[in-house]
């Protein structure tokens, strides 16, 4: 009983994430004279809805922003959280709680507290309208979380691995460099992927700090075309998985090491 009852919710799980794309699918193909789609298939799938968004709401230049952002976010912040992570994990010092703790209250820290002080901070450095306007905040907003869970990460590991190593007389550097972090690739790779996105789905930062609409990314766009074809719903479904679809694509490809990230912390 208790199988079949697992196989059930499992199935109701599953559904409940399929159904939706599955729904935004069949209203992207219907006509775009269409003002209420609903879920049935359509009998002559408009395949064209998805090059006229594409070219109406130019989300080549927009995809180009959220690829050129995440990808200036996702290295920097991983290898910072790493770092940061490592340190707090494995000091012996007595302010290393404070430090962590300091750390922890940004994870309570909403954009929209630090989005205007941004954006007078980058317009006094030169940096308003360009994509480091939001390629560094989004590095410190994003510090915290990657520095709980790497610290988490090494917090985890048998401390025989680093033990071994300083008695083979390898520095702090040699230990996280060959020791931890070979262990910490589904750690790592579920950071980095979370990172990407975050960062591409970032649309407030992106609105505000940027003011060139063909630099924004493709979330911030995407408001756009809203208000443009608010009731173009077919559009708009098109639009909406043109930009969810490498989010999905890249979750599909690493969803392996993204589980095992997920779910190494249970077993030591």
């Amino acid at each position: 009983m208790g199988k079949h009852l697992t196989r059930v919710t499992l199935l109701v799980a599953a559904a409940s994430v399929v159904f939706p794309f599955l729904a935004i699918l069949s209203a992207a193909l219907q006509p775009q004279s269409t003002l209420a789609p609903g879920l049935e298939w359509p009998s002559d799938p408009q395949w064209g809805n998805f090059a006229d968004a594409w070219s109406t709401a130019g989300f080549g230049s927009l995809l180009k922003s959220s690829a050129i952002i995440a990808i200036g976010v996702v290295p920097l912040a991983t290898v910072l959280a790493t770092l940061a992570g490592y340190g707090l994990a494995t000091a012996t010092t007595r302010g290393r709680g404070l430090v962590f703790g300091l750390l922890m209250l940004g994870l309570a820290l909403p954009y929209e507290a630090i989005v205007i002080p941004l954006y007078y901070d980058l317009r006094d450095v030169g940096l308003l309208n360009t994509y480091w306007a939001v390629i560094l905040p989004l590095i410190g907003a994003f510090m915290p979380f990657g520095v709980f869970w790497m610290r988490a990460h090494f917090e985890s590991m048998p401390k025989e691995l680093t033990e071994a190593a300083v008695i083979d007389g390898a520095s702090h550097w040699r230990t996280l460099v060959s020791v931890q972090l070979p262990n910490a690739r589904p750690a790592l790779t579920t950071l980095s992927l979370l990172y990407f996105m975050w960062s591409w789905n970032q649309f407030l930062l992106a609105l505000i700090l940027i003011q060139d609409p063909a630099m924004r990314t493709a979330p911030s766009g995407l408001g756009k075309f809203v208000q443009q074809f608010g009731k173009n719903i077919p559009l708009l479904s098109a639009g909406t998985l043109i930009v969810i679809t490498p989010i999905v694509l890249l979750y599909l490809f690493f969803q392996r090491h993204f589980i095992k990230g997920i779910l190494q912390g249970a077993v030591k």
